[in-house]
C-alpha cells in the first residue's frame, strides 16, 4: 500500500489553468496556499521540488497585452514573465522560512549526458542546502527541437533526474476519469492505476483549456515515463492546494499511478 510518509523527495507540478484566474492573470491566494503547503512539506523533512508553469500568462499580464500568437511573442512574454513568477515565489516561500532557486531546462540539457549529470549535481546541492527548486522550461530559448512539450512531460524528466520517490501533477480536475467529466455528468474517477496501455490512452483528449497547453494526454505521457522509472505519480486537482494535505493525511484523492 502506497504511503507517501515513506516518500522523502517529491517533485509538484502545477499547470498554466490551475495558476491563473480565467482572465489569465496569476491566482496570488491559489499561489500563496501552494507555498504554504508546500512549506509544511518541508517543515515535514520533505524535499520538494516544484515544476512551475505560468511564466507566459504572468508575461501577457505584466505586458497588459494579447496572448502570444507566434514563437518570437511567447518567447518574449516568457522572459518577462518568469522574474514576475519567481518574485512572487521567492516573497511567498520566504515569508515561511524557505528559499528558492531557479532552474531552466531545455530537452538537450536532458539528452546530453554530460549536462544532465552537471544538472542531476545542481539538483542535489540545492536540496542539501535546503532549497527548493523552482523548475520550468527555458521557453525564452526554447524551439521545437529542444522543448519538453509542455511540464507535464517536463515534471517527469525532473522526477528522474532528482530520482524522486513520488511525482504529484497538480491539475484543474480531479484526476484520470473514464471520460471526460466536462462533458459527461456520468464520468466515473480511475483512482489507481496499474498499467499505461494503448485503453488507456484512448481516454485522454488534447489541451485541457486555453491557458494551458497540456492535457490529459500529456499526463498520461508523464505517467508512462515516471512508471518505467519506478516512480509513483498522481494526479490531484490544484483548485485547492490543500488537497496535498488529504494526501499527506493518507485520504484517497485523485489518481494514483503504481509503479512498477
Amino acid at each position: 500500500m502506497f504511503k507517501i510518509s515513506n516518500c522523502h523527495r517529491i517533485v509538484v507540478k502545477i499547470g498554466t489553468s490551475t495558476l491563473t484566474h480565467d482572465e489569465g492573470h496569476l491566482n496570488l491566494r491559489r499561489i500563496e496556499a501552494l507555498v504554504k503547503t508546500l512549506s509544511d512539506f518541508k517543515n515535514a523533512g520533505k524535499e520538494v521540488v516544484l515544476v512551475s508553469s505560468g511564466a507566459v500568462s504572468a508575461g501577457v499580464a505584466r505586458l497588459g497585452t494579447h496572448r502570444p500568437t507566434c514563437t518570437r511573442e511567447k518567447q518574449a512574454m516568457a522572459a518577462v514573465g518568469q522574474s514576475e513568477l519567481m518574485k512572487l515565489y521567492s516573497r511567498f516561500f520566504a515569508d515561511y522560512g524557505h528559499n528558492v532557486a531557479q532552474i531552466l531546462l531545455t530537452k538537450d540539457v536532458i539528452d546530453n549526458p554530460v549536462r544532465r549529470a552537471a544538472a542531476e549535481d545542481t539538483f542535489n546541492t540545492l536540496l542539501q542546502m535546503k532549497c527548493i527548486p523552482i523548475v520550468n522550461e527555458n521557453d525564452s530559448i526554447s524551439t521545437e527541437e529542444l522543448n519538453f512539450g509542455g511540464n507535464d512531460t517536463l515534471s517527469a524528466y525532473v522526477a528522474l533526474v532528482t530520482h524522486a520517490d513520488l511525482l504529484i501533477n497538480l491539475s484543474d480536475v480531479d484526476g484520470l476519469y473514464d471520460k471526460d467529466p466536462r462533458k459527461h455528468a456520468d464520468a466515473r474517477l480511475i483512482e489507481r492505476v496499474e498499467a499505461i496501455d494503448d485503453a488507456l490512452l484512448a481516454m485522454a483528449g488534447g489541451a485541457g483549456t486555453e491557458r494551458g497547453t497540456g492535457g490529459m494526454a500529456t499526463k498520461l505521457t508523464a505517467a508512462r515515463i515516471v512508471f518505467e522509472a519506478g516512480i509513483p505519480m498522481f494526479i490531484l486537482n490544484g483548485k485547492d492546494p490543500h488537497i496535498l494535505y488529504d494526501l499527506l493525511d493518507g485520504k484517497p484523492v485523485g489518481t494514483y499511478f503504481a509503479a512498477k
